[in-house]
């Protein structure tokens, strides 16, 4: 990845989402406004009737309006409190699924590009990891530091009503609450945090190497140098997480310390202004009590500037990281009944950073109803035709056709065009009735019913308790793996496209099982133009036209009928396969 200096000029993945989502963010600390306002009013008319009713007030009614003022406010924080989460929650929950978006379209159009800029670790990591810290920046840094900002406005404006110089004192003593103590932090904790990374980095991979090498440590008696090596580094590392939690502990030993300043401070204002009378002094307690609740709105600032390390690296390798430009061409239309002729001539292909092309001068000539079978070791090729052939990938050298058009010029037509049948077809955690409706969002039960005949799973269906409600489970647990193949070809037929790409569908179920399918899928695709990746020869019998590839290169084709009688090599793998010589 590249390691470009990170700049908030150019930052791409906070600032975008703040102001997408800017009113409910404002809603949010809105909210959060009013809840440390309820908190801290609720200690106030707390403290106010309880000092008002110890001086014996003529009736109840003297501090009626207090105990009202205290209901109001002690139902109010509990509500805002959770109106707030509600609310922030939802935002932060918005703005992550607009990144998971943004990253999943990023990784999509890298994931073809085996010799690309992002290996597949890197992408996960991004995936699993960094979207995450992007999460708890915004929850647990963003947020609450803006908030305290705000609470903390409010909070020396109304002491300035009262009095300018305990207004003075306190915004002094929360400048350093809020912005010195966490800036110390930050670069106090800068280093430490990159030397507890380095080793625990260093330590992986010491354990790594001990574990992988622990028959060698065995056989040259080396066990105890075995049990020495990580000492060091571990010992390294668990000082360093000490150095880190001493630190915590005295930071938030000072932040307390800072706090208890400013409600001496309060004390001692309000025991010098509100003692001219008894109704005055009520007051004392009240306005000292209302500083407590805010704590929770100042002291966690600190930490959360602190993960800013945590972060950092997260945010830096999303605003690195950018997706392949697709260059398409101007895209046209053409209709899925017209999609008559597939052609593919002289097509070469090299992924990028790699020297030599994986297929060379490739051609093939489908017309509609044709079926083609690609066979040929891994890494022969057979996945990148297909890449080609949906246009995922660009040709280096020949051209992809349907209908005389560029395949890369119908991508805004591809769903209607393409359906595919992979190895493993992902089924989603809900019903089987929403597994069939992502083909075809306008199909109705009586369609999806029929397909399910079709695939002979029909009276399957129907035998369930919920039919076509029944929960397909993660990943499609419910069902075998023939059961799944079935339900994803139905889903193939409910999308209805000219052209049908298989990529081993059968792979890893028994020979009987195979064979059914093959016969199941060929029979109900019989008018559909089919490229079919296989591994061996079973199921010839569908097929017009079976390709040989090996390094890139085609090494033998035509018709399995006529090769079986004309070409000794291909009888002799044919009878092979089938279990004949």
């Amino acid at each position: 990845m590249k390691k470009d200096n990170f700049s908030w000029k150019t930052e791409t993945w906070i600032k975008p989402y703040l102001l997408k989502y800017k009113w409910m963010f404002v809603l949010a600390l809105f909210l959060g406004t009013l809840m440390f306002l309820c908190a801290g009013a609720l200690m106030f008319y707390a403290g106010y009737t309880i000092d008002k009713a110890a001086t014996h007030p003529a009736n109840i009614l003297m501090i009626y309006t207090s105990i009202v003022l205290l209901r109001a406010t002690g139902i109010g924080r509990p509500l805002f409190r959770y109106l707030e989460r509600l609310v922030s929650h939802n935002w932060v929950l918005r703005v992550t699924s607009d990144l998971r978006l943004r990253l999943y379209n990023i990784v999509e159009k890298n994931s073809s590009t085996v010799g690309g800029e992002y290996k597949t670790g890197t992408l996960l990591s991004l995936l699993t990891e960094d979207l995450g810290h992007l999460q708890n920046l915004y929850l647990r840094t963003i947020f609450p530091a803006i908030l305290s900002y705000i609470v903390g406005f409010i909070a020396v404006c109304l002491l300035g009503w009262f009095s300018w110089p305990l207004a003075g004192i306190v915004a002094i003593l929360l400048l350093f609450e809020l912005l010195v103590v966490p800036l110390v932090s930050l670069l106090t904790q800068a280093g430490i945090r990159a030397k507890e990374k380095a080793e625990k980095s260093a330590l992986y991979t010491e354990y790594t190497d001990q574990v992988l090498g622990a028959g060698d440590w065995q056989v040259s008696g080396r066990q105890q140098d075995f049990h020495n090596q990580s000492k060091v580094t571990l010992k390294s590392l668990v000082k360093h997480n000490k150095k880190s939690g001493e630190f915590d502990w005295a930071r938030d030993f000072v932040l307390e310390v800072i706090f208890g300043l400013i409600a001496v401070a309060l004390l001692f204002f309000t025991n010098k202004d509100l003692t001219y009378n008894q109704d005055a002094a009520n007051y004392v307690g009240a306005v000292v009590l209302a500083l407590f609740p805010l704590s929770d709105a100042f002291i966690p600032v600190a930490q959360g500037v602190e993960e800013w390390h945590t972060y950092s690296d997260s945010v830096k390798r999303l605003n690195n990281l950018k997706s392949e430009e697709d260059h398409l061409p101007t895209q046209e239309k053409l209709a899925p009944n017209a999609a008559k002729l597939l052609q593919l001539k002289h097509v070469s292909f090299t992924y990028p950073g790699e020297k030599e092309a994986i297929i060379k001068d490739f051609s093939l000539t489908l017309t509609k109803g044709q079926k083609a079978a690609l066979i040929g070791p891994s890494g022969a090729g057979k996945s990148t035709i297909l890449q080609l052939v949906l246009g995922d990938l660009k040709p280096d050298a020949g051209s992809i056709e349907l209908n005389g058009i560029n395949v890369r010029a119908l991508q805004d037509e591809r769903a209607q065009l393409y359906s595919v049948l992979n190895q493993e077809p992902f089924l989603f955690n809900t019903t089987i009735y929403e597994n069939l409706q992502m083909a075809n969002p306008k199909a109705t039960t009586d369609e999806m019913m029929s397909v399910l005949d079709k695939v002979q799973l029909g009276d399957y269906i129907r035998s369930l308790p919920d039919g076509l409600n029944t929960a397909v489970q993660e990943a499609g647990a419910r069902f075998s793996g023939g059961q799944k193949q079935r339900l994803a070809l139905a889903r193939v037929l409910l999308q209805d496209t000219p052209i049908v790409l298989l990529d081993e569908p059968t792979v890893g179920l028994d020979p009987l099982t195979e064979q059914k399918l093959l016969n199941l899928v060929f029979a109900v695709l019989k008018d559909k133009t089919v490229i079919w990746i296989t591994h061996h020869l079973q199921g010839m019998k569908f097929i017009d036209q079976v390709l040989f590839f090996k390094d890139g290169v085609v090494e033998m084709e035509g018709n399995p009928h006529t090769l079986f009688k004309e070409n000794k090599q291909f009888h002799q793998l044919y009878l092979m396969d089938q279990g004949l010589l």
